[in-house]
């Protein structure tokens, strides 16, 4: 009973904040996002009748504390759902930056729900999936499905689930990464979001960019996906900054990366920024124009990744295996 998989991390277009239920990690309000590629996280997951207890190891590190408790609720879940109490070994790397801001645990939780239930023995859709990998990251269930996905708030498994949408501008769509290397935590973020005075500002109006994104992807546009997308980026900071705890985690760096976007969009560069929670930037251009986005980013003395639209998490063979 073992199994690999693979998937890669979001980038939240219009982001959720706020979780409803702690346990299902159902959030307040849909969400969308697109996946990036090839950066990935890949994990194997057995589980084994000899073993004491479980073992969580991601890049080398034996996980233990609060990041513990959230894989074994995701694991405990599809014991559950089978109907066995064998003890796990997972491993888990990563091929990219993590905890400055892009995404590691959504493909870390989807890569981890998409080999427990190869690995259990389970037959289920992506959409179903994606419902187990949310019990990990709420983020993460849209990395099960890829692509573009979208992500439906509600109270249960079968409302809250992820599906792919269909986007014609999804293969001429270029990411360059802006690697501002501040540690963050999004969980304490989401854990105080209804104490903003700004959160019911957020939830007034992200239904109605939600729609606009909707919109906007089933008609090809990408100046005005991605317009949205930036314009979701500051409505995101504005709800995080007035928190108790004032989390504000853009640096120097960060917003000279903003700067750069207007000025290259000043010169007729269709190039729009976005970020989630944390200081590195994703910076949204076309296959035509990577090249002069990637420089003038390169040129501030960041580091850079150039990515592309990725797929869904998938089982991968055997020889994959991390152990």
């Amino acid at each position: 009973m073992k199994a690999t998989a693979t998937a890669h991390p979001i980038q939240g277009l219009v982001k959720y904040h706020g979780i409803r239920d702690q346990e299902l990690r159902t959030p307040y309000h849909d969400s969308i996002s697109l996946c990036t590629a090839p950066s990935n996280s890949t994990t194997t997951v057995a589980f084994e009748s000899d073993r004491a207890e479980d073992e969580y190891v991601i890049d080398g590190e034996r996980v233990a504390g609060r990041g513990a408790e959230r894989i074994r609720t995701v694991v405990d879940h599809v014991r559950e759902r089978v109907g066995i109490d064998n003890r796990v070994r997972v491993e888990s790397e990563n091929n990219f930056p993590t905890n400055v801001g892009f995404g590691s645990s959504s493909s870390g939780f989807a890569a981890l729900a998409t080999a427990l239930v190869e690995a259990a023995g389970l037959s289920l859709s992506r959409p179903e999936i994606s419902t187990i990998a949310r019990r990990g990251s709420t983020s993460a269930a849209r990395a099960v499905t890829g692509g573009f996905s979208d992500l439906r708030a509600g109270n249960n498994d079968t409302d809250c689930r992820s599906r792919r949408l269909e986007v014609d501008f999804e293969d001429d769509v270029r990411i360059v990464g802006a690697v501002i290397p501040a540690y963050k935590e999004t969980e304490a973020a989401h854990a105080e979001a209804e104490d903003s005075h700004m959160f019911e500002g957020r939830l007034a109006h992200v239904h109605g960019q939600l729609a606009d994104m909707r919109d906007a992807l089933g008609r090809g546009d990408f100046e005005r996906t991605f317009e949205i997308a930036e314009h979701d980026t500051l409505s995101l900071a504005a709800t995080t900054m007035t928190g108790p705890s004032g989390w504000v985690y853009w640096q120097p760096e960060t917003l000279t990366v903003f700067e750069t976007v207007r000025d290259l969009r000043s010169e007729g560069v269709p190039v729009y920024f976005s970020g989630d929670t944390g200081a590195s930037i994703y910076v949204n251009t076309t296959a035509e124009y990577v090249d002069q986005v990637e420089s003038a980013i390169a040129d501030l003395g960041i580091e850079t990744r150039v990515w592309q639209v990725g797929g869904p998490a998938q089982v991968r063979d055997a020889d994959a295996a991390l152990f």
